[in-house]
């Protein structure tokens, strides 16, 4: 963890800038779905802020149209 600790979240300040609950993002950090790290001290899990950004982004976005479907 060479970066600060001010760019990472709590889980309960994640689930809140995600609006999803705490238990969401355990389940999501257990399966591999979101980067979670671990405080070098306290253990607690932390995320980092730029990796949420990034998952809110990616799921802004509108998707693209397959190519057409049969009717």
């Amino acid at each position: 963890m060479a970066e600060k600790l001010g760019e990472y979240l709590t889980i309960k300040q994640a689930a809140q800038f995600l609006a999803v609950s705490p238990n969401t993002l355990r389940n999501w950090g257990r399966t591999g779905k979101i980067g979670m790290h671990r405080h070098p001290v306290n253990g607690y899990r932390l995320f980092r802020r730029e990796e949420l950004q990034h998952l809110l982004d990616v799921a802004s976005e509108p998707e693209t149209p397959n190519a057409a479907k049969p009717r």
